[in-house]
């Protein structure tokens, strides 16, 4: 009898088994929602290779933090390198609480405070994409390695108790459908605060200060409030839409470091009435003025009288000629490495193609950073409508060459009173200035020294009065 009920099983499971795999394999829709849902999330913009054109979500990029580079690690399906292994629980686990299947922390370069919002839905396509659409890739990303004592990971765990919350996205019940849509893709899924708003001391975002602007690895993050001067106020929707889409606009500015890698890996593969979505809730943001803008930084328009005797006799013409000067004559420098490209008077080509820098948010802003980030690292920026390069200069020239073609485009083409000397320059080159907390981290260092000190000299105390 057992004989015949094991027979009898057999075939039962063999003749169901194709049954009982296609339904607990996830359909082709869910697996679509899943790689908008990442697009949205920008995940592709970190989980990349080092290297451009590798295979995607196979991590190894570099991130620099202000506490240290954090390697992106490797989040295919692969069961010796990615997440294979990973159940659900598991990958919501690390989305929402920034933890390891193992129980290791993740730093909040992962942005998983935002992640937390993601509804229960989107977070299965998530999971179903990346466990079903992606392809495997065995290669195993480099370990990040913080220094002490960021790399004890354990210390997130009353981070996270600070500033992690467990609470669902709940949108602001009296916006518009389409403006809460926006809410949940700004505040969520793109995540756009942990650039745009500001950090404290831990690093935490300063959410009473949310959308007035953030510093990113030198790039300055602009305030993003509906305020007219200093936010996007007096942009139009459409310049909005344009801009998330191609990373450029007309008299507005120009989308590189950061935004240039949302642009191209996120933004612009968006849908009309999702990008459309989060222009509506931005406009919902209450204004936040910055006291020294005294007008928007794209309202820089007038072109000062640029005199072309230091054109006519320069000896950097050209790109080449620039790496080889030592001079530090903005005017000359400008000729050679500017010029050809955004014309003798900063009006860039009649296309379009190169952008004009008068009425530029780079050179008007009260703010010189990005002027200078795209000084040293350019542009290479892909949009719906098409590639946007420009050379970096970072090994052309030297601080204060930089200083000082940033000073010749501020001075003729933006916001005059803005001036940058070298030091600036350096500070920016080395991946902007040091954060608070790694400042203390000698006394944080001592500190923990003098209360290890005290714990053995209390041990010992006892043990020598209880012998």
């Amino acid at each position: 009898m057992s004989r015949v009920t094991t027979l009898f099983t057999t075939l039962t499971v063999a003749l169901l088994a194709p049954y009982l795999a296609q339904a607990q394999a996830p359909d082709a829709a869910l697996i679509e929602r899943g790689a908008y849902i990442a697009t949205a999330g920008d995940c592709a913009a970190c989980h990349r290779t080092k290297q451009s054109g590798g295979p995607a979500y196979a991590g190894g990029y570099v991130i620099a933090s202000p506490l240290g580079d954090i390697v992106a690690p490797n989040i295919t399906p692969s069961h010796k390198a990615g997440i294979g292994g990973w159940s659900f629980e598991d990958f919501d686990r690390s989305m929402r609480r920034g933890v390891r299947p193992d129980g290791a922390r993740l730093y909040p370069a992962m942005p998983y405070t935002n992640y937390q919002g993601i509804s229960e839905d989107d977070m299965r396509a998530l999971y179903a994409f990346f466990t079903n659409g992606v392809k495997p890739v065995d290669t195993i990303a480099p370990t990040t390695d913080l220094p002490f004592p960021f790399n004890i990971r354990a210390m997130m765990i009353p981070w996270n108790w600070m500033f992690r919350s467990d609470k669902p996205f709940r949108p602001t019940p009296a916006l518009s459908p389409a403006a809460q849509r926006g809410q949940y893709l700004v505040e969520t899924l793109a995540h756009c605060g942990s650039c745009h708003t500001p950090r404290n001391i831990l690093m935490a975002e300063k959410n009473s200060q949310a959308f007035t602007g953030g510093d990113v690895g030198g790039w300055r993050a602009p305030n993003i409030t509906s305020d007219p001067v200093s936010g996007i106020g007096g942009w139009s929707d459409q310049q909005l839409v344009a801009y998330f889409r191609n990373g450029h606009v007309a008299g507005k500015g120009v989308a590189a470091g950061g935004m240039g890698e949302a642009v191209e890996h996120s933004l612009r593969s968006l849908s009309d009435p999702d990008l459309s979505a989060m222009v509506a809730y931005m406009r919902t943001v209450a204004p936040v003025r910055d006291s020294a803008d005294t007008r928007a930084a794209f309202g820089f328009t007038q072109v000062r009288p640029v005199s072309l005797t230091a054109y006519e006799n320069s000896d950097t013409r050209d790109q080449n000629a620039v790496a080889g000067s030592a001079t530090i004559d903005g005017a000359r420098l400008y000729a050679g490495a500017c010029a050809s490209c955004h014309g003798l008077n900063g009006n860039g080509s009649k296309d379009g193609f190169y952008p004009p820098l008068v009425g530029s948010s780079a050179t008007g802003s009260n703010n010189p950073n990005n002027l200078v980030m795209t000084v040293l690292t350019g542009v290479d920026r892909r949009g719906s409508d098409g590639h946007a390069f420009m050379p970096a200069f970072a090994n052309d020239m030297n601080d204060a060459q930089v200083a000082a073609v940033a000073n010749r485009v501020l001075t003729q083409f933006g916001n005059s009173a803005v001036q940058v000397d070298a030091a600036q320059v350096a500070t920016l080159r080395a991946g902007g200035g040091k954060p608070l907390l790694l400042k203390l981290v000698p006394w944080i260092i001592g500190l923990l020294g003098l209360v290890l000190v005290g714990l053995v000299t209390v041990f010992m105390k006892r043990r020598f009065w209880k012998s």
